[in-house]
């Protein structure tokens, strides 16, 4: 049976778009698999990693009919993509084998019975589905995901808080030593609702993601997550625990504000995080009126030292920070400009951007 018949770009797209998530090593062989099932002329591509399943959907040429199976997902990719694009391949099922045939090019691979995937069981309980356009929430994730911790034994850390609430949605990623949040406004009223996003499932959001205002519909349940878009559907295990409440760590009253050219402030932090020292990635920032001056040294008596002009007329403050922190939120901006708000040198700074006022980044000082 011609379980489907098309071109390559056209098959490679739609096995790319599912298989981010398949490991290649996986205790359940079948899992580095992805799910075909063919209904008629459409067939749907289903990955899993049993926390995260993606599946889409394509029409193509093929004989009638209904069949489905699985068939190593990384193997079949790595062979479509040696053939050209404009090249017509197909794919076609013999006993418990798939043939992927292209111009004279013949591969047969092994598969494994459909029935013994371990599809993700969906949650009953989700709650009102809301759409924000996949340029939005492409933006947000953007601007929190450096800020998620890696690997933290506070479990709830490694991933992105999402709160729907009244008409806005907020995402929050912390590490302990920073935050990032940033908002965008809701066409509808939504109850609050808040979940934990896995890392994983926020940096595949990330790739698949597309710059352009079709919308990705949301939803989520008590321990799941559901996003549809582009003729795709995600859903998602949700990170369980309490996310530390966030509106405590945002200071409300800095009253020293410096706003200045955030591309030449990151370059002059970019040439003083070289002197740094490996473990150590320390920068003193001084500031007072008229000059803003970042200095950095290492073991080896090396030092750096940049200067910035800037428009400032507040307190003189000498304040510590880890270089990367900083370089992390200015790095993932598109903004010319950043307003920077500090207390003194003991206080958290605050990084804001002038003409977006649902983004803050906070990053503790560190002593130098």
């Amino acid at each position: 049976m011609i379980v489907l018949k098309s071109t390559q770009d056209k098959v490679l797209s739609a096995l790319q778009a599912v298989a981010g998530i398949v490991e290649r090593r996986h205790t359940l062989p079948i899992l580095a698999n992805v799910l075909l099932r063919k209904n008629g002329g459409q067939v749907e591509f289903t990955t899993s990693d049993l926390e995260i399943q993606v599946r889409t959907t394509a029409e193509f040429d093929g004989d009638a009919g209904n069949f489905s199976t699985t068939v190593g997902a990384r193997k079949l990719i790595d062979i479509l993509r040696t053939l050209p694009a404009d090249q017509t391949v197909s794919l076609t099922s013999n006993q418990n084998k798939l043939t992927l045939a292209g111009g004279k090019s013949r591969f047969t691979l092994q598969t494994l019975p459909a029935e013994d995937f371990p599809l993700v069981q969906e949650a009953a309980d989700f709650g009102p589905a809301f759409s924000v356009p996949q340029k939005t929430l492409k933006g947000l994730i953007n601007q929190v995901h450096f800020a998620m911790a890696v690997h933290d034994i506070r479990y709830y850390l490694n991933g992105i808080l999402f709160v729907a609430e009244g008409k806005s949605l907020t995402l929050v990623a912390t590490d302990g030593h920073r935050l990032a949040l940033a908002q965008a406004t809701l066409d509808v009223e939504m109850p609050k609702q808040e979940v934990i996003l896995p890392r994983k499932t926020v940096l595949e959001l990330q790739r698949l993601l597309k710059d352009e205002d079709t919308p990705i519909e949301l939803r989520f349940a008590g321990n799941q997550a559901k996003f549809s878009f582009s003729g795709m559907e995600f859903v998602t295990k949700l990170v369980e625990g309490k996310f530390p409440d966030y509106n405590r760590v945002i200071p409300k009253n800095h009253k020293n504000h410096v706003t200045l050219g955030r591309a030449p402030l990151l370059a002059s932090l970019q040439r003083a995080a070289i002197l740094t020292s490996e473990k150590f990635k320390g920068v003193r920032v001084n500031i007072e009126p008229g000059t803003l001056r970042i200095a950095s040294s290492n073991a080896e008596q090396e030092e750096a030292k940049e200067e910035l002009e800037i428009d400032y007329g507040g307190d003189t403050i000498e304040i510590g920070f880890n270089v990367t922190y900083l370089m992390d939120a200015l790095a993932n901006m598109s903004q010319d400009m950043v307003t920077v708000s500090l207390a003194d040198a003991n206080s958290s700074a605050l990084v804001t951007i002038p003409e977006q006022g649902g983004f803050k980044y906070v990053v503790m000082p560190m002593r130098i």
